[in-house]
């Protein structure tokens, strides 16, 4: 999962940055909110688009506020105002514009993770159609659960499910083992590598389709469609 962080402190950036990381999640930092906005218009360098914004209020040329009424009116990426003004009426005010939610310095770096991990599914869930996704011979359909592959149904554990319609909310992107750890099982990679190669291989042997879950080495996964 990609994520854009907007602090001008870079001692603070690169410590949150560092943590994110070993958490799966690929930051990107910008010091004010011009070098912000610059990194949310489109372009083909951009290779997946931003899942999550961090933004923090005391930049050096503008107001966070100012900077997240902006960002609203050019894109829908989930906004989290990261601050230390704590005051119900900042929050009030943040809420207003747009943003999605509101983290008080200091804050748990857990409690943020978690947070960061909430808007963004609500944001996928909010963007996903409903109904059913082709990927080649399987059809899955995030609302009842359900997989089948040429018509007849698959069980799938609740991990299994998880980790398949990971892959699917972008065929062809690349998932870094850190960052499905981090997305499927809430928590931090070391010690649950093993668990995610069990899971992959067990999906692979029951939907029955080799080339629908492609190994990266030395990276992660990705779903390549048949025939796509």
């Amino acid at each position: 999962m990609r994520l854009l962080l907007v602090e001008d402190d870079n001692h603070v950036a690169a410590a949150l940055s560092a943590v994110l990381a070993r958490h799966g999640l690929r930051v990107t930092h910008a010091r004010n909110g011009e070098d912000a906005l610059r990194a949310l218009l489109p372009g083909e360098e951009q290779e997946e688009p931003y899942a999550v914004v961090l933004l923090d209020l005391g930049l050096p040329d503008q107001d966070g506020y100012e900077v997240c009424g902006k960002i609203r009116t050019r894109s829908a990426v989930p906004v989290i105002m990261v601050t230390a003004r704590a005051d119900v009426r900042s929050r009030i005010h943040g809420l207003n514009l747009g943003a999605d939610d509101y983290v008080v310095k200091p804050y748990d770096t857990r409690e943020l993770l978690a947070r960061i991990h909430a808007v963004a599914r609500r944001t996928h869930s909010s963007a996903s159609e409903p109904g059913t996704t082709a990927l080649g011979p399987v059809r899955l359909t995030p609302e009842t659960r359900e997989v089948s592959v040429h018509g007849v149904p698959v069980q799938l554990t609740r991990k299994e499910f998880d980790l398949l319609a990971l892959l699917a909310l972008r065929p062809g992107v690349v998932y870094r083992r850190e960052q499905i750890i981090s997305e499927v099982w809430r928590t931090s990679w070391e010690g649950t590598g093993r668990t995610l190669e069990v899971h992959i291989a067990s999906l692979r042997a029951k939907i029955g389709v080799p080339a629908l879950i492609e190994t990266v080495r030395g990276v992660g996964y990705k779903l390549v469609v048949p025939g796509a």
